[in-house]
């Protein structure tokens, strides 16, 4: 088959999903206005593989020969870690960044998965040719996907097993046909606008027997029997005008948490099973974390660079660019763009071989983007709301230029480089992505979207090569004790030029 159109992947979301939001069943979420929006901006991205952007977005399946989508590829050179990448940039230039679960995230880490297919074989025989069957059955399906990791908060003192309330996920029985799943896990991104779930472990599982019953990794369709989602309120405004809030329209990509109930699971979709070990060791030992690190830092990097592009306009608009604080201000999301360019390309440039034959990003360049751009992101948005001031909730309603008041809009909401109606439209924007609740979700979304960055900073630490540095800090204590050996008091001998290099 190779990719889809828009128009079938609409059509594959009409499937009796049981999706509850509000107090009430979805019906179609293709349909419905809380969720119709972002389902056509994701079949806008699919229509794309079709059109002027083919050659970018697809290349040609190493099974079937198909047109597939690019960010599928297992790459094997650096120049195709290239490529991928500029796939990855594309879409997320279309969607400014601001959608974090686009198809492609998942497309690259289950990708991952299904190179280090023999990782899931030596954990459990059979489960390796499972991963590598069902990453072609994706690829080759064009299936959009997303990904459940994370146990309920209910006691976060305590490992899962030992909870008081058992709620978190786990299996609960098998039979020669398959496990049987119940309880929850949170939270799905893209949950209403997926055909598959993988259902895997994020957080560290203890090596306590009991805690087996939670170690599993396995992909379930969204719209299984045994499986209810429940959805947060939807951001999307009940405006008269789609300019007035034009990301919360357009792109709330919804999250939920899921609630499996005697959830059946078949074997050939089972891929960790009971293995503790495998399940704390997945992400790392199948480069899937840096695979998908990758992603991220792409989307980051559109992410910055359509915020750099509001904010100029904003300064250009009265003239405020003139002066120095603000160009001040300007420049810092240029060096944040700058960073975030250079980190892609030392990853890039870094990548090495992986077990698998395949080549993976340098992921410590990678973390970079990850520990900083929550922060980068955050100071961005407030420098919109500095440069916007008292105009962001000055502008009216776009809906105001067709009005009776259309005339006075038009003299009294102009600046010296917009027309009221350009204006209108870019503070609208701006408001968007700075202080509504679609830009507040964003801010929550950088700090949270591959878990709790006070764990992800001790993994970082726990995982990282510090040997070099306790060794050179030995040669210079080793150094110090010499010139101190030979010190006069007076005349202290000059430090070599070779020591300085060094």
């Amino acid at each position: 088959m190779g990719i889809k159109t828009g128009k079938q992947y609409l059509e594959s979301l009409r499937d009796g999903r049981r999706i509850v939001i509000d107090g009430e069943i979805v019906k179609d979420v293709t349909r419905d206005r809380r969720f119709s929006a972002a389902a056509h901006t994701i079949a806008e991205l699919l229509d794309m593989q079709h059109g002027e952007h083919a050659d970018t977005l697809t290349y040609a399946s190493p099974t079937s020969g198909e047109r597939v989508g690019a960010s599928f590829m297992e790459p094997r050179t650096k120049e195709e870690l290239v490529k991928r990448r500029q796939a990855l940039k594309l879409w997320s230039d279309t969607t400014y960044g601001m959608m974090g679960r686009s198809p492609d995230f998942m497309n690259v880490m289950v990708s991952a998965y299904g190179s280090a297919h023999s990782y899931f074989e030596s954990s459990r025989a059979g489960c390796g040719q499972n991963i590598r069957n069902y990453v072609d059955h994706c690829r080759e399906n064009d299936i959009v996907m997303t990904h459940v990791l994370v146990n309920p908060q209910v006691d976060r003192s305590r490992p899962v097993e030992k909870q008081e309330s058992d709620l978190a996920a786990k299996v609960v029985r098998e039979d020669d046909k398959g496990i049987y799943i119940s309880g929850a896990r949170t939270v799905s991104t893209l949950a209403s606008f997926s055909n598959e779930v993988l259902v895997f472990p994020s957080t560290y599982l203890s090596p306590s027997p009991e805690a087996a019953d939670y170690a599993f990794g396995c992909g379930v369709p969204v719209n299984n029997p045994g499986v209810t989602w429940i959805s947060r309120p939807s951001l999307v405004p009940q405006s008269k005008s789609y300019a007035d809030l034009p990301l919360s329209n357009r792109m709330d990509e919804t999250d939920a948490v899921v609630v499996f109930k005697e959830a059946f699971v078949p074997w050939e979709r089972v891929f960790l099973y009971r293995d503790v070990a495998a399940c704390n060791a997945v992400y790392p030992r199948t480069f899937s974390g840096a695979h998908t690190a990758t992603q991220s830092a792409v989307r980051a990097l559109a992410k910055t660079e359509f915020m750099l592009g509001l904010a100029l306009r904003i300064a250009h608009s009265t003239k405020i660019d003139a002066h120095l604080h603000v160009q001040g201000m300007l420049s810092e999301i240029i060096v944040f763009r700058e960073n975030i360019k250079a980190v892609i390309a030392a990853s890039e440039a870094g990548a090495t071989e992986t077990p698998f034959g395949t080549v993976a990003p340098d992921s410590n360049a990678l973390w970079v983007i990850r520990m900083s751009f929550p922060k980068m992101f955050i100071r961005m948005q407030e420098i919109i709301q500095l440069l916007g001031a008292s105009g962001l909730v000055a502008v009216p309603s776009y809906a105001e230029l067709q009005s009776d008041s259309a005339e006075l809009v038009e003299r009294f909401y102009q600046s010296v480089n917009s027309s009221a109606e350009e204006r209108v439209k870019l503070f609208r924007l701006a408001f968007d992505v700075s202080m509504s609740g679609f830009a507040g979700r964003q801010q929550l979304y950088e700090r949270y979207y591959t878990g709790d960055p006070v764990r992800l900073a001790a993994t970082l630490f726990n995982t990282y090569n510090k040997q070099p540095f306790h060794d050179r800090m030995d040669e210079i204590l080793t150094e110090i004790s010499e010139r101190e050996a030979n010190w006069d008091g007076v005349n202290a001998p000059r430090t070599p030029v070779m020591a300085l290099a060094a």
